[in-house]
């Protein structure tokens, strides 16, 4: 094997100090208003999350991700938060979010929110009295400038001319999204205040009662929607770190089991802030589309790329976060492009799960996924969506006329449905034992079963010939061992893998893959896009 072309990497291991749990946990990325329609009005809610609870639970999963699901005029599809204490009536009641809890749990499945704790909206009442030209206990809630024509070429967004206080305020993302005022690192103008100023520690304590709210009625942690961003000039995000640090430790005093997620995609800084696992995304660090979204990522039957990079990223990044906390590769999630778009087919996707439910770390898998839902292309953009839109469309359920996802007429629907008369659905394919919904479901009987498959195992990624797009890793905990190889190209492919010295080779989950052991090696022929798991 020609091993320049591919590091011979040592085997890492994950071992962290998280909660227990999360070293079995399969999450399930739920964006409600698509999920399941309850009461016929065209948008998915918090009971038709709960009538789909026995769905997760057959599925495997072990956890649920709800993006947000607060009060808003969702402009940015709830991540504009009108009050944090309620839930939004389009998806029911505090009660309904309470019974959620409940019926997960006695399901064995944990329920995380999504937090925006970056920002509101314009419309929360502490923006509206934050707005007003007398000072309030809510002035210094928002980071405003001293004068509405001043700092015209500051690089933070500022929106002048918006309120009668005689400032510019600081948005995060869009127009409608203030800044919460967590304190600048390095203030330089008068305005900018310390992190430790009365207005940043006073949106510190209000985040802890928030979530604090939300723990004691149940809740089993959250996913933070940009958890680095907090603090303004931040370089290296060192303050950022240091508050999350202080929360995580008063918020795991009374709630030590509960898990914390970044949208950070910098683990080394995440996890050293005290959150459990973070995302490996299209932002930060990178490396997610090197696997799935680019012209020349490695999960292409044709064209495809190498996977070295992504593997040399993501060791480098285990190395330096070791014992903190997880990295997770996600199947996909409401901000990217799904998995089934460039002409990808579910024998495709089959390959791509595989990699990604024998991966360490957490498993995400965004809603629909699991059974090849297809990215909706020439949307209009909805609540913000904009290109993200096609990532939204309604949950198939079914074969019928609005795929089971709502009994309201189709112009009432949030999103239209995928228009295809082939559309894949679940119970379909629950019913057919060859099914991507069921090779997902394998997969992940597979991976609970077993703790070398899991999130700290060890992985150690096999050397691959530089002339061949085939890949393949060992995971192994104490004297449990797996070989997975992959081949996601339309080409056919062989390899030997060297100095295993297998005392088995039982093939688990496989589809075009022949393994045969010659002495301490064992010889791999791939059929194009094929995988196999194999227990050695």
């Amino acid at each position: 094997m020609d091993k320049d072309k591919f590091p011979d990497f040592p085997q890492m291991g994950t071992e962290t100090g998280s909660p227990a749990w999360l070293k079995q946990a399969i999450f399930y990325q739920i964006y409600p208003q698509s999920y399941y329609d309850s009461n016929g009005d065209g948008i998915g809610d918090i009971p038709g999350i709960i009538q789909k609870l026995d769905y997760l639970q057959w599925l495997g999963i072990s956890a649920v991700w709800i993006n947000p699901c607060f009060v808003s005029h969702f402009r940015d599809s709830g991540y504009d938060v009108d009050d944090y204490y309620r839930v939004a009536p389009r998806y029911g009641t505090n009660r309904d979010l309470y019974r959620l809890c409940r019926e997960a749990h006695r399901r064995g499945i944990r329920v995380c929110l999504d937090l925006v704790a970056g920002h509101t909206s314009i419309d929360h009442p502490w923006f509206k009295a934050s707005c007003r030209s007398r000072r309030n206990r809510y002035s210094d809630r928002y980071i405003w400038t001293s004068s509405i024509f001043s700092e015209a070429k500051s690089t933070l967004s500022l929106v002048r001319g918006y309120s009668e206080r005689d400032g510019s305020y600081v948005a995060n993302c869009f127009y409608f999204q203030p800044a919460l005022n967590y304190g600048f690192a390095r203030p330089d103008l008068p305005w900018q205040q310390p992190v430790n100023a009365p207005g940043p520690l006073e949106t510190r304590r209000e985040l802890i009662k928030i979530m604090d709210y939300w723990l004691v009625h149940g809740v089993d942690g959250f996913r933070v929607d940009m958890a680095f961003s907090l603090v303004k000039m931040d370089p290296g995000h060192q303050e950022t770190i240091k508050l999350w640090q202080v929360i995580g430790e008063k918020i795991r005093a009374r709630y030590p089991d509960i898990a914390l997620i970044s949208e950070w995609g910098n683990p080394e800084e995440s996890l050293a802030a005290g959150f459990d696992i973070d995302f490996v995304l299209h932002i930060g660090l990178g490396g997610y589309t090197d696997l799935f979204l680019n012209e020349n990522s490695f999960f292409l039957r044709h064209d495809g790329g190498k996977i070295q990079g992504f593997v040399q990223s993501y060791l480098e990044q285990i190395a330096k976060v070791k014992g903190k906390g997880l990295i997770s590769v996600p199947s996909g999630n409401h901000d990217i492009k799904r998995l089934r778009t460039d002409g990808r087919t579910a024998s495709d996707l089959k390959v791509i799960f595989t990699f990604l439910l024998t991966w360490p770390g957490v498993p995400f898998i965004y809603y629909g996924d699991e059974i090849g839902m297809l990215y909706i292309t020439g949307l209009a953009s909805k609540e913000g969506g904009y290109d993200r839109t096609g990532s939204r469309t309604p949950m198939q359920w079914d074969s019928g006329p609005n795929a089971g996802f709502s009994t309201a007429d189709k112009d009432r629907f949030y999103l239209p449905l995928d228009p295809r008369r082939n559309r894949p659905n679940v119970e379909e394919q629950a019913s057919d034992s060859g099914s991507l919904l069921n090779h997902l479901r394998d997969l992940i009987t597979l991976r609970r079963h077993y703790p070398a498959l899991q999130a700290d195992g060890t992985l150690t990624p096999l050397p691959v010939e530089t002339s061949q797009r085939h890949f393949a890793y060992l995971r192994q905990a104490n004297d449990e061992r797996f070989l997975v190889v992959l081949n996601p190209s339309a080409e056919p492919s062989s390899t030997k893998i060297k100095g295993i010295k297998p005392g088995n080779l039982s093939p688990r989950i496989c589809r075009g893959v022949q393994a045969c052991v010659e002495g301490d090696d064992i010889q791999v022929k791939l059929a194009g896009v094929s995988y196999g798991i194999f227990k050695l």
